[in-house]
């Protein structure tokens, strides 16, 4: 069975009020982003226990964290940003969680990051290296201008570092940025069986904001078509999955 969970960041930025609208909607499950304005990746250890115990008091838990690791340029210190995915892990564990969202860099600037190829695998290479030996698993999320925005990089990503603590975040509405229909041209073209997690937001192609994915229900709101391609991809994956 599937677990919701929610950036709820997007509610409020103080954790009472995140809970307290997750819990209206009967999900108690907040992949944490940012609390109090701050991103999990600068939380100490001290303040992400007290965000726990908050959460325990009401039943929430974290299944993953919405790090920002790997949306930073090729050519910046990617030393020190391995020691941030680290610091990570550690903010992780005060949570109780396995599981962090990352990304696949982006090129220099003025360059393109698919001629940056090595570069990227070397680097995400070590992060996974990292998360085996912190017992951790990288969720990489397809996003615009990274490597891993298309299905054809995603798939490279994945065919060249293989390891269970590398796995997939399928997002349709990130692909609709990109031009590509997310479930003719990317699920069925091999990343269902490299996803784990599945963020459900709405795009609609040429327009440029995100919306909620209310029109099918997907959200506690009933509606009619017609839906952006993000919400169309996500009722057809999850009809799929029956």
């Amino acid at each position: 069975m599937a677990t919701f969970s929610a950036f709820a960041d997007e509610i409020a930025p103080d954790l009472k009020t995140q809970m307290d609208v997750c819990e209206s909607f009967n999900i108690r499950c907040i992949d944490v982003r940012n609390i109090d304005d701050t991103n999990v990746s600068t939380f100490t250890v001290e303040k992400a226990r007290g965000y726990k115990a908050q959460m325990d008091d009401r039943g929430f838990s974290v299944p993953c964290l919405g790090s920002p690791i790997g949306k930073i340029h090729i050519g910046e210190d990617l030393d020190a940003h391995l020691d941030l995915l680290k610091h990570c892990f550690e903010v992780a564990d005060a949570f109780d969680c396995k599981q962090i969202r990352i990304f696949s860099y982006y090129g220099p600037e003025g360059g393109d990051i698919m001629a940056c190829r090595g570069e990227v695998m070397d680097q995400m290479a070590r992060m996974v290296k990292a998360a085996e030996a912190a017992d951790m698993i990288l969720l990489h999320e397809n996003e615009a201008n990274i490597y891993g925005a298309l299905p054809d990089g995603v798939k490279d990503l994945f065919a060249t570092i293989k390891s269970p603590s590398f796995q997939g975040i399928f997002d349709p509405a990130n692909f609709v940025v990109e031009g590509i229909k997310p479930f003719d041209d990317g699920w069925q073209q091999g990343l269902a069986e490299l996803t784990q997690f599945f963020h459900i937001k709405d795009k609609v192609h040429g327009e440029k904001a995100c919306c909620p994915a209310v029109s099918c229900g997907l959200a506690g709101v009933a509606a009619s078509p017609p839906w952006g391609w993000g919400t169309t991809s996500a009722v057809r994956v999850l009809c799929s999955q029956r």
